[in-house]
């Protein structure tokens, strides 16, 4: 046989950054050492969303599922040592990515650095924020121009530069359908395209250049065959549409360039040694297939739902693709689904299908219309709720949560505190006496910063006119402003943007037939309303801090609202005291609080403390989210009625606990619960 030339494999990444900038330039700089073969920046959630780590919704989230980058200092250490200019790094930072890539120039500036030839991709996807990830801070327009100016800018002045990934990735994780993760994706895609063409920035000329750097972030999931199709059919559609719409000529630029983390929404708390098959299922999702293989792959950990991935787990998924692109033959081959009749027609299905909902997006005014109105939210609710319902009916079957259960016990949980990486609450204190020296010191040697104030005040001028943001944004990078002042400032002129939760208008996903376990919640939950002479049970669901994952509150939330409780859920971002004052004012009979950044060992103490101050014990709070063991023990052990994990998939289970701490905390007679 004659041996043909191997394909070059896709850059490897690992998702990393934690606790500091120090720590994680140790972390960077250990993995490059192991073979990776690009970088991906982990951010905070107050850097995310455009806080200083000492603003009061920061508190109890700093280093916790990223790394803090407040000003130019911590940007500097983040990458000492590292050469930019050599390096390929992707930064998953979304509202405040104008002001990261801003960091990043500079740092580069000062290492010497071509900027010219720096290479990587900011996400800036701004869209998936207000439906699936919540680290949006501005209302959809002002987002969108910060968007078309980065692109405007890099196109001009970095040229490698990928400056959006287009992220389907989290729609999955909310519950999308494959054709919804293809439409939404694509629509945003041309939100993006017609706001760069129609701003004026770039010649008409060059528009190719722009299609060209758009590249996308998808997801894969365990329906490895279906999730292939789907990057085809994704292919397949931006070639329509940039040709059709945009009269792209040039196939390399209507290339569609994707990288990949495969699905974390399917990773089991449960029996998580599974994990590894699921991880290893879905990777080949997007490696199979030479036509539609993604560009760049990170992989998730193995105890990814249990919490924090240590170095050795990540080190473990790196090797999981070295594995199949250095000792596998797939590089050797052409496209081996060439002429399978079965895929060329769920290809077709999806291509199909995904095109009609384009259609109604755009008939609805494009993407930016449809979150505004809350057609996207409500539909990715409902599609959420639809497979939980499958989950919990059987239908779909998951190993070890809901089908062969029973296991051996598990060597590598067994000691649950160490299978983990844990944050040390002493960094949060460190970063912020960090950042409280640089704002009293950026003026003196050896920095010499120039004043702040104003580059600050020819951002807010830039913002009220029509100039590229990306010129005063740099300024204020020189100028050693701090990610607080640079968001605040345009927070000043912009305002922010609550974004629509999609829980009033989800239709009801699990029926309450006679006999079912929906409809004994409901009897319990009608007879305890009874017996405490209301109309009706109220129940607060709240996101305190920082934690945008919204998705598990909004299934709490409608299936409460679907048993008979009048559910307030004012969405996300919220202080302990708001969430308390709401619990209050709307005189609720419990309190139900999620949160999945690790953030719970503080602010549900917090929560619980403002309770009691207020008088209001017989207020039952409940815990939910990525809870480790001991945290649940010391949450109970404070006062919290229940904790739920990802483990406790049985919603209405979980509503018909709530009821029973209700009956409890109001010293009712327990109900039983019928044979």
């Amino acid at each position: 046989m004659t041996e043909r030339q191997k394909d070059r494999p896709w850059l490897m990444r690992t998702y990393a950054g934690h606790s500091t900038a120090e720590a994680s330039n140790e972390l960077y700089r250990r993995n490059l050492a192991k073979g990776q073969t690009g970088l991906s920046v982990a951010f905070d959630l107050p850097t995310q969303t455009g806080y200083d780590s000492d603003h009061v919704l920061a508190r109890g989230e700093v280093g916790r599922v990223g790394v803090p980058v407040a000003h130019l200092g911590d940007m500097r250490r983040l990458f000492q040592d590292i050469p930019l200019e050599q390096m390929n790094t992707s930064m998953t930072i979304n509202a405040t990515a104008m002001w990261l890539l801003a960091l990043y120039q500079v740092v580069a500036e000062e290492q010497g650095a071509d900027i010219t030839l720096l290479q990587g991709t900011t996400q800036n996807d701004i869209v998936k924020e207000y439906l699936s990830r919540g680290t949006h801070v501005f209302p959809p327009g002002p987002s969108l121009r910060l968007t078309t100016d980065m692109i405007a800018y890099t196109v001009s002045h970095i040229p490698k530069w990928n400056p959006i990934n287009i992220c389907s990735y989290h729609l999955q994780e909310a519950g999308a359908t494959p054709v919804q993760e293809i439409a939404y994706a694509m629509s945003t895609a041309i939100a993006v395209l017609d706001a760069v063409r129609d701003s004026g920035q770039v010649p008409a000329e060059k528009f190719g250049d722009v299609v060209a750097r758009i590249s996308f972030f998808v997801n894969a999931g365990v329906r490895f065959v279906e999730e292939m199709c789907k990057m085809r059919a994704f292919g397949r559609i931006w070639d329509r549409i940039t040709r059709e719409r945009y009269g792209i000529e040039n196939a390399k630029q209507r290339r569609f360039r994707y990288g990949v983390q495969v699905n974390s929404l399917g990773l089991t708390e449960a029996q998580p040694e599974n994990n590894v098959q699921r991880i290893v299922l879905e990777m080949l999702a997007v490696t199979l297939s030479k036509d539609a293989r993604a560009r760049a792959v990170q992989l998730p950990a193995w105890n990814e739902a249990l919490g924090l991935p240590r170095p050795w787990d990540q080190q473990w998924s790196l090797r999981i693709q070295q594995v199949l692109a250095l000792e596998s033959d797939l590089l050797e081959y052409e496209d081996i689904f060439e002429g399978s009749k079965v895929i060329e027609t769920k290809v077709g299905e999806l291509v199909e299908e995904s095109l009609t909902e384009i259609e109604r997006i755009q008939e609805m005014g494009g993407a930016m219309a449809a979150v505004e109105s809350g057609y996207l939210k409500s539909q990715l609710v409902s599609s959420h709720a639809e497979r939980r319902a499958r989950i919990e009916s059987g239908q779909e079957k998951i190993i070890g949560v809901n089908i062969f259960e029973t296991t051996e016990p598990n060597p590598l949980t067994a000691d649950l505190d160490t299978a983990i990486q844990t944050v040390d609450p002493a960094v949060e204190a460190r970063v912020i006496a960090s950042l409280e020296n640089w704002r009293d010191t950026r003026y003196q040697p050896p920095f010499n910063h120039p004043r702040p104030c104003k580059a600050l005040e020819k951002l807010k001028e830039a913002a009220k006119g029509t100039a590229n943001l990306m010129e005063a944004t740099l300024e204020c990078a020189r100028a050693g402003v701090t990610t607080g002042e640079w968001a605040g400032a345009l927070r000043e002129v912009f305002g922010e943007f609550r974004a629509p939760t999609g829980v009033s208008s989800a239709p009801v996903a699990v029926p309450a037939e006679e006999g079912s376990a929906m409809a004994d919640v409901r009897r319990r939950v009608d007879v305890t309303a009874k017996d405490m002479g209301v109309g009706k049970l109220r129940f607060l669901v709240g996101k305190p801090g920082l934690d945008g994952h919204s998705n598990g509150a909004e299934q709490i939330a409608v299936r409460a609202r679907d048993a008979g409780f009048e559910v307030v859920y004012q969405g996300i971002r919220l202080t302990p005291e708001q969430i308390v004052d709401a619990a209050l004012e709307e005189d609720v009979h419990a309190v139900g609080l999620s949160i999945l950044s690790g953030s719970h060992a503080q602010l549900v103490p917090d929560v619980l403390e403002r309770l009691r101050v207020a008088g209001a014990t017989d207020i039952p709070v409940i815990a939910g989210g990525i809870i480790p063991n001991g945290d649940a023990e010391q949450l109970r052990a404070a006062g919290v009625a229940a904790v739920f994990t990802p483990k406790d998939f049985d919603i209405t289970g979980i509503i018909g606990r709530i009821v029973d701490e209700i009956r409890k905390a109001n010293k009712l007679d327990p109900l039983e619960v019928p044979a």
